[in-house]
């Protein structure tokens, strides 16, 4: 099974391509840029509370029968938090001192 490749960061909604060096996810794929991760997420997930790690890009080119981006597309469904900003922050201020193999 293939990761979902979601195309923008649900905080800010910043274009998140395949390619995208900047594309962070947690254990459950949320999308996220670095920039939010680092600034407003504290790296803390608002949807389950674990950390990140750089997004694998997928290869452009089928080195192996079937598996590149061409054969195994991205999302195109963008998503948003369902959180406000103000239960991010106190979410994410309660538990960013936890190290995320620890929460």
């Amino acid at each position: 099974m293939a990761l979902e490749l979601r195309p923008n960061c649900e905080c800010c909604d910043k274009n998140l391509p395949p390619h995208s060096t900047e594309a962070r996810i947690c254990t459950f794929e949320c999308t996220f840029c670095a920039d939010c991760v680092d600034t407003v997420l504290l790296n803390v997930c608002p949807n389950c509370g674990g950390g990140f790690a750089p997004r694998p890009i997928r290869p452009a080119t089928e080195w192996r029968s079937g598996l590149s981006v061409a054969k195994r597309p991205p999302s195109a469904t963008r998503r948003q938090m369902s959180y406000s900003a103000e239960e991010v922050s106190a979410f994410s201020e309660r538990i960013k001192d936890i190290p995320p193999e620890e929460r």
